[in-house]
């Protein structure tokens, strides 16, 4: 219980808890008009109609808050589907009633840039049309982020696998509102940092196509490095590697230090060279630091986990290594699996696996060594910079989420 001697100046007590003195309380119910939706599956759209469909999976995977239709893709659906449906406003709010994981309950987006387009909201969605004297445009994609009403959707919320919200529920969940000139203010903070977000979205997918174009062209011989003119070996992947497979944990007892061993996880939290691991064991076999590793077993070959080992190392009965000899650059190696992607190697008609089968004849074009190394150095400067873009679009976003939170529950004020 909150005592009234600590709610600050400025400050009120109220259903939803302590929220500014010129903030309001209102409910779904008294701020939207609920609207019809349609049922339609995945199967019923296309990629080319009269009128477009939004499905919750999409509002799921796709839109963070805001849909802008200048920019954002929608599939289609005939209109004989779906002839009985409203078409979306500007402004409107379609939330998915239907969630998979807890922290997704009640996401929503708001759609913006309507135009002409003829818009439905569709599958497990639930259509929402703003009083505008109440709620500004542009502020009502962030409502589910509001920390009571986040608690309130999940309250509400009922199913065991998939959690579902009722439109009758649903309209009884409180709101704690800023006053409209606030909303509006909040709003485009938060629309400026969006965009910023996706400014770096953008660049970072133009870097990757670029560096993906520069690969094929490179590691092909389709383009040559100023300087190198000597014709590239035609061979095989065996007659230049050394290929290891490890054992099962069962047969070491680990310690605090030692030689680095490796389970298929641990190469979900590294980047190029794999460091990270809690394992370390007694191992007079190690395999030489520099070496390739990845999956040759499940589901992670699909990912195409390829790192390069940055110590002398052990691992499990899942991965492999491989171990270049004088002949080819072990980062030029590297590159070159990324690239053909570990997938296309694997055998995939049951559990996709790699074995030594599937390396050995492997065709691969080897320039000379000197040649190898700089385009290892210029593909690994690439991914340099794409890492320094990823680390900032991460900044970014952690602000981005910091500033929602502070915003949209009062903690700072814009007004």
């Amino acid at each position: 219980m909150v005592n009234s001697k600590t709610i600050p100046e400025g400050y009120k007590l109220t259903d939803v808890g302590v929220i500014p003195k010129d903030w309001s309380v209102r409910s779904f119910g008294e701020i939207f008009t609920f609207l019809s939706t349609g049922s339609n599956s995945r199967s019923d759209l296309s990629q080319s109609g009269d009128i477009k469909y939004i499905h919750y999976g999409d509002i799921h995977t796709k839109w963070r808050n805001i849909l802008d239709c200048k920019k954002d893709t929608l599939p289609y659906i005939s209109s004989e589907k779906v002839k009985n449906l409203p078409f979306i406003e500007e402004g409107d709010l379609v939330l998915a009633d239907a969630s998979e994981d807890y922290e997704n309950i009640g996401i929503s987006v708001e759609v913006i840039n309507v135009g002409d387009d003829r818009i439905v909201a569709g599958l497990h969605t639930i259509l929402l049309r703003g009083d505008k004297d109440i709620v500004t445009d542009g502020f009502k994609g962030y409502l589910h982020s509001i920390n009571t009403v986040k608690s309130s959707l999940r309250r509400i919320s009922t199913g065991i696998s998939v959690y579902g919200i009722s439109k009758k529920n649903l309209a009884d969940v409180l709101i704690p509102l800023p006053t409209l000139p606030e909303q509006k203010e909040i709003a485009k903070h938060l629309s400026d940092i969006k965009t910023l977000i996706e400014t770096l979205e953008e660049l970072l997918e133009k870097k990757n196509n670029i560096k993906q174009g520069i690969m094929q062209e490179l590691l092909s011989g389709k383009k040559r490095l100023k300087g190198f003119t000597k014709d590239w070996e035609d061979g095989i992947l065996g007659d230049y590697v050394t290929i290891r497979s490890g054992e099962s944990p069962s047969k070491f007892k680990f310690n605090n230090n030692g030689i680095p061993y490796y389970k298929v996880e641990q190469l979900n939290n590294s980047g190029k060279y794999q460091v990270e691991t809690p394992y370390f064991i007694e191992c007079n076999n190690a395999i030489p630091k520099g070496s390739i590793i990845f999956p040759k077993r499940g589901a992670s070959i699909l990912l195409n986990k390829v790192r390069i080992l940055s110590k002398d190392s052990y691992m499990d009965t899942n991965l492999m290594t491989l171990t270049t000899n004088k002949e080819l650059n072990n980062e030029f190696l590297y590159y070159f699996i990324k690239f053909i992607e570990l997938w296309r190697i694997a055998d995939t008609t049951s559990i996709p696996q790699i074995n030594n089968k599937h390396i050995l004849p492997l065709k691969i074009k080897v320039p000379p060594l000197l040649e190898q190394v700089k385009i290892a150095q210029i593909l690994s400067d690439m991914d340099s910079e794409i890492i320094f873009l990823k680390k900032r679009l991460e900044k970014y976003k952690a602000v981005e989420a910091g500033v929602m939170h502070d915003l949209l529950n009062g903690k700072v004020r814009l007004v």
